[in-house]
């Protein structure tokens, strides 16, 4: 069965031009909405399909290049693909400048023409993960350490580098007690490690973090939550 959308594409090209094209257009091809995703660092482009919607016998290619350049590069492993993304986290491993991304179809030997995203800065841009948290319980007393989450990247060591290396992160942490259901806030700033004291004996703890980045007023979701019973 004909997708809606699909259907909706062929009525209004019948309608406008009177008869049904047997080959789609260079315009209908074209690929729609192309931008960049960008999640610690991990940039992947994704774009949809043209109006002419022909899917299985459309296929992709892929450039990129940095702001300023002339020079066009193509991205091989997305060279003739039939995925709508394409993951160019090397090709914009330089975080604070700003890159391009374009694409193109071919269908039945016609090439649409080229769409381009908008100017991708990763830095500005990409979203944050929340911590990794670890509790554990010490002497009636919560000890809480985080993590930020890690890039893309190694660093000298041959390790993942955290996010820290390109951002000052506050830490947020909450407490719930299970019994009330209520969440309280005890601590906010730049230590991975806090302890949370004065807790209720023979009660049930929760504990969550997010993460805030004061440059770009931006917040992380909450993490997820790590139980612990106070004996």
């Amino acid at each position: 069965m004909m997708p809606k959308r699909c259907f909706l594409g062929f009525l209004i090209s019948f309608v406008l031009t009177g008869v049904v094209e047997t080959q789609p257009t260079r315009e209908s091809l074209k690929p729609q909405k192309v931008h960049f995703q960008s999640q610690n660092f991990h940039n992947i482009l994704h774009w949809q399909p043209g109006r002419a919607c022909v899917r299985n016998s459309s296929v992709y290619f892929v450039q990129y290049k940095m702001y300023g350049q002339r020079q066009w590069r193509n991205k091989e492993d997305c060279w003739g693909i039939q995925e709508s993304f394409c993951d160019l986290t090397n090709e914009t491993s330089d975080v604070q400048e700003a890159y391009y991304g374009r694409v193109r179809t071919t269908s039945a030997g016609t090439h649409s023409g080229w769409t381009m995203t908008q100017r991708f800065t990763p830095w500005w841009e990409t979203k944050i993960d929340p911590p990794i948290l670890n509790v554990t319980q010490v002497n009636g007393s919560l000890l809480v350490i985080l993590h930020a989450p890690n890039m893309p990247y190694r660093n000298q060591k041959g390790k993942n580098a955290s996010m820290e290396n390109y951002y000052d992160l506050v830490y947020r942490v909450f407490i719930i007690n299970n019994s009330l259901e209520k969440e309280q806030k005890v601590y906010e700033g730049a230590h991975r490690v806090v302890e949370i004291e004065a807790l209720a004996p023979h009660t049930g703890y929760c504990v969550v973090a997010d993460i805030y980045q004061p440059m770009l007023d931006r917040r992380s979701p909450k993490s997820e939550e790590r139980c612990v019973e106070i004996p």
